[in-house]
């Protein structure tokens, strides 16, 4: 018999794309009565959007950034809701005693302590926040109390999860996920030096929030992905490959020892990862539009060695370990802002990236203190390498 799937839920990141699909498919869900209950919210700033979700969903708890937030929100709750605000409020909302399923779909660092406390209270994680497992992978793994804790939401990890379920050990040969390649992976590398910032938003598959997508188009994202997997399934760096899939149809393939592959295929839409998280281990009938392949193509390539940049800085910085990969993280976010920000050029997203991590001295097995470290240090370098580009 399937068990049922956890129905009592906290949703961090709320009123960003991940949180907002999730409530779409919370809603698809409870219209053919499979209900889910949302037990605690977490946003960020969005404090009338998250009141509104509030009155719509009737939490039990309501966490928001800090307490200028929560006084702003504070007469526009509904009576009854605890309210709590800060690093601690969000830690507060993932432990909640009643909750089964923590979604953790925080944008940032901060979304690792969230993680922790999540496990450490033997919540099973969804986890959209992939700052979780880049940074502090280690952490995140010694931190579980109970097998299967971790659910990944991202579609490329999603898709592996399922494949990998039904294969023995050692019959995989390697595991690829896909990347579209974003708007540029066809332009000449002479031209993107000169793209612009409404050009790198403009993704043709998916709908991100800016830093993920601006991500998606260097490829920075794909190898935090190649780094995620590395965690999340135990593999070694030479069992993860990387396709480039523009259609954005096939989201992970397994390559087998009998020389046959399995792969996922869905249509580009994050409610199918979200749905099979919340509803894990069963398959129900939700919101995303089944895929038809008639008349459909499907192209892969693998990655240049001699190009994207980006990409392979931060693979070399995820085999690395220890504060490497915080110091990519950190330095990508503040990177990415400059360059949407128009400071910077978005090849100098790829050079800052390389420039940061050629002055870093990575500590190994590092605690949640020295990440920190690592990581201000990491935003510090980078904004002055953005100050030098300035000049210039």
């Amino acid at each position: 018999m399937t068990p049922a799937a956890p129905s009592k839920l906290a949703l961090l990141g709320a009123t960003g794309s991940i949180g907002q699909q999730t409530l779409e498919v919370v809603r698809a869900l409870a219209a053919r009565g499979h209900q889910i209950r949302l037990i605690t919210l977490a946003a960020g700033r969005r404090v009338e959007e998250l009141a509104r979700l509030a009155g719509e969903f009737s939490p039990q708890l309501v966490a928001v950034a800090g307490p200028r937030e929560a006084e702003a929100i504070k007469p526009l709750l509904p009576p009854g809701i605890e309210l709590v605000w800060g690093e601690a409020g969000l830690q507060q909302a993932a432990a909640h005693p009643e909750v089964e399923l923590v979604v953790n779909a925080v944008v940032g660092a901060l979304g690792l302590r969230a993680t922790l406390a999540a496990l450490q209270a033997g919540k099973v994680v969804a986890l959209a926040n992939k700052e979780s497992l880049v940074v502090g992978g280690e952490l995140v793994l010694a931190a579980q109390t109970k097998p299967h804790q971790l659910l990944p939401l991202d579609s490329e990890h999603a898709a592996l999860a399922q494949l990998l379920a039904g294969i023995k050990p050692g019959e995989l040969v390697r595991a690829w996920i896909t990347a579209s390649g974003g708007p540029f992976f066809h332009l000449p590398s002479h031209q993107l030096a000169k793209v612009t910032p409404q050009q790198a938003l403009a993704h043709p598959t998916w709908k991100m929030g800016p830093r993920i997508t601006v991500d998606s188009a260097t490829l920075v994202n794909k190898a935090f992905e190649v780094i995620e997997a590395h965690h999340l399934f135990g593999l070694p760096w030479e069992k993860i490959g990387v396709l480039v899939h523009p259609q954005a149809i096939v989201h992970a393939i397994a390559e087998l020892v009998d020389g046959s592959q399995l792969a996922q295929l869905a249509t580009p839409d994050m409610r199918l990862p979200i749905q099979a998280a919340l509803t894990h281990p069963a398959r129900l009938p939700g919101p995303a539009r089944p895929l038809s392949l008639a008349g459909k193509r499907l192209e892969f390539a693998e990655l240049p060695r001699d190009s994207w940049p980006g990409f392979w800085t931060v693979l070399e910085a995820g085999r690395e370990g220890g504060t490497a990969p915080a110091v990519a993280n950190a330095a990508d976010e503040v990177l990415v802002e400059a360059f949407l920000a128009g400071k910077i050029s978005f090849t100098d997203i790829p050079a800052g990236l390389a420039e940061v991590l050629a002055r870093h001295n990575p500590i190994s097995s590092p605690t949640l203190e020295e990440l920190w470290e690592a990581d201000h240090w990491a935003r510090e370098q980078a904004r002055r390498f953005v100050q030098v580009r300035q000049r210039a």
